[in-house]
């Protein structure tokens, strides 16, 4: 009896150290299959044509600090990792996140295995613009869209591809932009460059011909950008220092719709008589400068905002030239709270000339 004792627990043994065996070689093989696949380990005098990635599923390409799910075989998740370098990127990914780590660096070569990357996000890292190369986004002709906003950086990186059409660099130290920055960038649609430090911009907008959204906000700017680009529809110049606009500064641009202005040193002075008279113009914002009385506008325009300004009048002729039942603005929202007015200030024609404003503050 004790004998068959013995020889079934010594099968039991036998049995799970075979299964630990079994489990062992198959977790070091899989590591193994994705090491070869990293390219660590593999010798110019050794020839592995026996071993093939090629039948292996996605998720064994991708590095063991990411995550690549399969339900999203193009992407690759490296964000909020702690992570202090960028890490292999597979030829097939087209998508990677590497937003919320500690990143300082991006070295040259290190896209170059993902030629068809269309979407970069490493914004929120600790990058530095002399420790990224100079070519490290050249090699990517499919790059569409670059976030690096909320990083150290100083300047526009260099090498930046013809393809991007969106290009986020917010909330870094860029003071400086050199007039050859954006060249050749004439599919970039939407521009971020607000929270940075930058005084002027000169000619570095020309060639930007597919540009419609340009984000200045929180710069020092203290005029409004030269060569603005012709497709511009969305303008954003909030908190700067520009205390005076040019007199054509919108009749040549017919596409621009938003132009917001507030939060800088604006006076009547400073803006020529019709500047804001043009009829593209469908929203425009002044609020928080040094204005006295209310700019000419476009019985066009549909929201116009003066709030918190030194205002002391409400003239009429400033929305329409002729009052009369067949003369009137187009204006829905009139904000002027925070002024030298009250509604006692507001002349009786007002009502046939804004009757369609849905909204007045005062």
């Amino acid at each position: 009896m004790r004998g068959w004792i013995f020889l079934l627990l010594l099968a039991r043994l036998v049995d799970f150290s075979m299964t630990q065996q079994t489990n062992s070689l198959t977790w070091l093989s899989y590591l193994r299959n994705r090491a070869y696949s990293h390219g660590y380990g593999r010798s110019h005098n050794n020839n592995f044509g026996s071993l093939s990635t090629e039948d292996e599923p996605s998720v064994l390409d991708c590095p063991l600090e990411c995550e690549c799910p399969t339900t999203y075989p193009k992407a690759m998740y490296c964000n909020n990792r702690r992570l202090q370098h960028v890490p292999f990127v597979p030829s097939h990914i087209e998508y990677v996140y590497f937003q919320n780590n500690q990143i300082t660096s991006i070295t040259n070569g290190v896209f170059d295995n993902a030629p068809n990357l269309a979407w970069i996000s490493m914004h929120t890292n600790k990058l530095s613009s002399d420790k990224i190369g100079k070519n490290v986004f050249a090699k990517l002709p499919n790059l569409e869209r670059l976030f690096l906003h909320n990083n150290n950086l100083s300047r526009v990186p260099q090498g930046l591809p013809c393809s991007l059409r969106d290009l986020y660099m917010n909330h870094n130290n860029i003071s400086v932009v050199p007039v050859d920055s954006f060249r050749g960038m004439s599919n970039l649609t939407a521009l971020h460059l607000q929270m940075n430090a930058i005084e002027d911009l000169g000619n570095a907008l020309e060639g930007l011909l597919s540009l419609t959204l340009l984000d200045l906000r929180g710069n020092r700017l203290k005029k409004i950008p030269e060569s603005l680009p012709p497709k511009l529809s969305q303008l954003y110049l909030e908190y700067n220092r520009i205390s005076s606009i040019p007199a054509d500064f919108l009749s040549q641009r017919p596409e621009l719709r938003f132009v917001r202005l507030s939060h800088n040193q604006l006076t009547n002075g400073g803006i020529p008589a019709n500047a804001f008279n043009v009829s593209t113009l469908v929203e425009l914002d002044l609020s928080f400068n040094k204005l006295e009385r209310i700019p000419t506008i476009s019985t066009s325009l549909e929201n116009l905002y003066l709030q918190a300004n030194k205002i002391k009048e409400f003239s009429v002729s400033s929305f329409c030239r002729v009052v009369d039942t067949n003369n009137y603005s187009n204006l829905r929202v009139l904000r002027l709270e925070a002024n030298e007015i009250s509604a006692q200030d507001i002349p009786n024609e007002a009502v046939l000339c804004l009757r369609l404003a849905t909204n007045i503050d005062l």
